[in-house]
């Protein structure tokens, strides 16, 4: 018989290990001495202990699951339980209960992990439907088509929820998308129909123009050119294929009327240049005939200028005024001449004059004679009262004398 403080063999090769509850029966060992009977059991134990160390190191440092771990704990307490092995397997057993507590913990701290990120992911797909919801009533509708895509990128990089929570807020979040899509495709349905207009009154608009560009009516044309232009900005853009195409069109067939317009005006121009030129020089002769000293030489010099003044034709509009108020300085020069002169020579204007000169005289005498009487009659009132008609009355008398003076005195 063999034994050693574990186990033992007895006679009949039956093989025992030691427990709290007594002997238990590990097997029969018939094919060797005791010693080797005990040293098979003995590593069959130490197979145990290495199993569970392997065990205790997976649980703590891997991802095993906490269904695996478990299916392990109970296939090693099921060789503990059979004693077919020769050792401390109390020892063995109460290092597979702490792995059971060990393995629950991490269950507990799982499935609180997962429910942690549950909650956050539900927190985070609330938030994008929200913000779906939101982005459905906008019409940024470049910067809300791509912020959507973006959403359900995030969307998809979330865990599942529960399938009724995850379905009603897909739901939502698909709605979203759908209603802003749907008002997408509206805007830019009535946006293309508003565009197709907008060709058609382009179209008709260019027509106009092209058929314009060859018109020498360059002033009514030109004018209805701003009015085609007025036009062309109130019709709103056109498609994006059609409109440079349009705008080509008609800003060429204004460049072929203004570019010949131009080219008619500066032949014009340099034809009113030379006109003034010699205008500004029969001023200059004009303008030599005053002051008037001979009216009859001074008229007939004037009208020789004017004959040649009419004949040279139009000048620049911008120096019209200036040239023209030149001669008709000199102009309004020889009618005031010829005005004095007829005053002058005129009997009956002449007559009127000496007329009212003199009654104007007759009137001033019996005034101071009035004036003389009244002071020598002490009534002073009287006299200051005629006193103040009287230089009414003499103020007339001398506008009067000075009128007779242009008669020759």
């Amino acid at each position: 018989m063999s034994s050693d403080p574990w186990g033992r063999v007895d006679e009949t090769g039956t093989v025992y290990v030691r427990t709290s509850e007594g002997e238990k029966v590990v097997g029969s060992w018939q094919a060797g001495s005791p010693e080797e009977a005990l040293a098979y059991f003995e590593r069959k134990y130490e197979g145990l202990v290495v199993e569970i160390g392997l065990l205790e190191k997976r649980v703590k440092t891997t991802d095993l699951s906490a269904k695996d771990a478990t299916a392990a704990i109970d296939h090693i307490r099921g060789q503990i339980d059979e004693h077919h092995a020769v050792g401390d397997l109390e020892a063995l057993g109460r290092r597979l209960d702490a792995l059971v507590a060990s393995v629950e913990a991490r269950r507990e701290e799982r499935k609180a992990r997962k429910a942690k990120q549950t909650d956050e992911a539900r927190h985070a797909k609330e938030a994008l439907v929200a913000e779906a919801e939101e982005l459905a009533q906008s019409e940024q509708w470049r910067a809300a088509g791509e912020r959507l895509r973006a959403l359900v990128d995030t969307w998809k990089g979330l865990p599942r929820l529960d399938r009724k929570s995850d379905d009603e807020l897909w739901h939502r979040f698909s709605h979203a998308r759908s209603a802003f899509s749907k008002r997408r495709k509206s805007h830019f349905a009535a946006l293309d129909a508003q565009r197709e207009v907008a060709r058609q009154a382009k179209e008709r608009l260019v027509a106009e123009a092209e058929s314009l560009s060859g018109s020498t009516d360059w002033g009514p044309t030109a004018a209805r050119y701003r009015e085609l232009m007025a036009e062309w900005k109130a019709a709103g853009r056109a498609q994006r294929e059609h409109e440079e195409d349009l705008w080509n069109r008609f800003r060429g067939a204004q460049d072929v009327f203004f570019a010949a317009r131009s080219g008619v005006f500066a032949e014009r121009d340099a034809e009113q240049s030379e006109n003034l030129k010699l205008k500004e020089e029969l001023a200059v002769e004009a303008e030599k005939l005053v002051p008037v000293t001979d009216l009859k030489g001074a008229r007939a010099a004037f009208r020789s200028v004017n004959e040649r003044w009419e004949a040279i034709g139009h000048v620049p509009r911008d120096a019209r005024p200036r040239v023209e108020g030149r001669m008709h300085a000199v102009e309004r020069a020889i009618q005031e001449a010829e005005e004095t002169e007829w005053r002058r020579t005129n009997p009956e204007a002449r007559a009127r004059a000496e007329g009212l000169t003199g009654q104007l005289q007759a009137a001033v005498d019996k005034l101071r004679a009035q004036i003389d009487a009244a002071r020598a009659a002490g009534n002073n009132a009287k006299a200051d009262k005629l006193s103040r008609e009287l230089e009414g009355r003499q103020a007339l008398l001398d506008q009067a004398l000075k009128g007779l003076e242009e008669f020759g005195g």
